[in-house]
């Protein structure tokens, strides 16, 4: 009798699951695992508003388990050994999980591999956070796109209803593996706080706003976007699911969806892009890194409010409108001449939906240096990005209830000498 060990991740669900799916037709016997990854948790703040989601979605999930009969394990440690000691207890034949295309959870599987692989036990991955990965959309000479809008058209082309099913576990859910239930880990024990609360946006598609999608996503005031971006993160949605629903409903979000298979390729191609700049040329910069500006930027008073708006709301909330998170990664990099590394990181700490491939390429594209940039030489102008997309001052008034009165900030630099500085500082290190 075949016994598997399904090793959940970035798949906080059952239904649709393309690794469990293959775990269930496979084998007799599938016992499922969630690893804390201990290396990971240590470094966050005890009151991790991502670790709180994670932890209400794994609860909910062992509790379905239960409702089977079986149970979800979960354990808290470094998945190097937790993996490997809990598949030979079980005496497993395979384990199987979802892939990961980031370095280091790519590092990460290669060492559990080679463990199992030393006691004979199958390690096989399956795709399930992308529509299509690896070379599965490349140029016609195999290399990657480095160009969004050739790889969305490639992208789209390439797209057919085989690529956008949805795998039936329930069909196999009988050949998950009996067992008593056993307790929950709780969050004191990992060294988080217990006694939060946080109500998170749901995981329900949010269709009559996805059918306004292309004409109210750049309104910061307005709910304008799908809210889904932190589900989308941690699987607590199909990827495919929602693909299929953006494809009958608004081809601009499709196009967000294919702008974050896209990041996650150039990372998986380019995994030196965490640290460097994807145009080398752009590492030769001098910086300013003003400690003092770059605190005023995080603290929301830097003296544009659409730019301190913005930062508030994230630093209140763990989110940021999309466009607002344009106009403050531009003010950073080109404004105050700081570090897209600088940016990046405190947006990895903050934002709860933070995702590495989005958040590099996000921060990159604005700083001018990424694959698919913006020129250095477009600047945004935050007072004309204010007067474009909140001309009433509804989403500035919101953060900033200070505006317009004697105790709002001056601004730290002016548009005009800054537009200039980032025009000569970039051209002298890119000739």
């Amino acid at each position: 009798m075949s016994t598997a060990l399904f090793w959940h991740r970035r798949d906080l669900r059952i239904t649709d699951n393309a690794g469990l799916f293959k775990a269930l037709k496979s084998c007799q016997s599938v016992h499922a695992v969630f690893v804390f990854d201990q290396t990971i948790l240590t470094h966050l703040p005890k009151n991790d508003q991502r670790v709180l989601f994670i932890y209400q979605n794994i609860k909910a999930l062992k509790n379905a388990y239960q409702q089977l009969g079986s149970d979800l394990t979960v354990l808290y440690g470094d998945p190097l050994n937790v993996i490997p000691e809990l598949a030979q207890k079980l005496e497993v034949s395979c384990v199987y999980t979802n892939r990961d295309y980031e370095p280091r959870a790519i590092e990460r599987d290669q060492h559990v591999f080679e463990a199992l692989k030393s006691m004979q036990i199958d390690f096989k991955g399956a795709k399930d956070q992308v529509i299509f990965e690896k070379g599965e959309v490349v140029k016609d000479d195999g290399k990657p796109y480095t160009i969004y809008t050739p790889y969305s058209r490639k992208w789209k082309t390439k797209l057919n209803a085989y690529f956008l099913k949805s795998y039936t576990t329930e069909t196999y859910l009988h050949n998950m593996a009996k067992k008593p239930a056993t307790a929950l880990i709780s969050l004191e024990e990992m060294g988080f706080a217990a006694d939060q609360t946080q109500h998170f946006p749901d995981n329900q598609t949010p269709i009559e706003v996805l059918k306004k999608y292309h004409l109210q996503r750049d309104t910061p005031s307005i709910a304008g976007t799908s809210r889904l971006s932190m589900h989308l993160r941690f699987g607590t949605i199909s990827i495919r699911k929602l693909a299929r629903e953006a494809l009958q409903t608004n081809e601009k979000f499709l196009n967000e969806l294919i702008w974050r298979d896209f990041y996650q390729m150039i990372l998986f191609h380019f995994p030196q892009t965490t640290e460097k700049a994807f145009k080398p040329a752009y590492d030769h910069i001098v910086w300013e890194n003003n400690e003092t500006d770059f605190k005023a930027w995080c603290a929301g008073k830097t003296g544009y409010p659409l730019v301190d708006a913005g930062m508030r709301e994230l630093n209140e909330t763990g989110f940021m409108h999309n466009r607002v998170r344009m106009v403050v990664a531009s003010f950073l990099t080109k404004h105050l001449l700081i570090d897209w590394r600088w940016g990046e990181r405190y947006f990895a700490e903050k934002l709860h939906d933070f995702e590495l491939a989005s958040n590099i390429g996000g921060w990159q594209w604005a700083a001018g240096c990424g694959c698919d940039a913006a020129p250095y030489f477009r600047v945004f102008n935050p007072e004309a990005q204010q007067k474009k997309f909140d001309p009433n001052y509804l989403y500035i008034k919101k953060w900033v209830p200070e505006f317009g009165t004697a105790q709002y900030v001056q601004p730290i630099v002016e548009h005009k000498f800054a537009r200039e500085r980032i025009l000569s500082r970039f051209k002298a290190a890119l000739q």
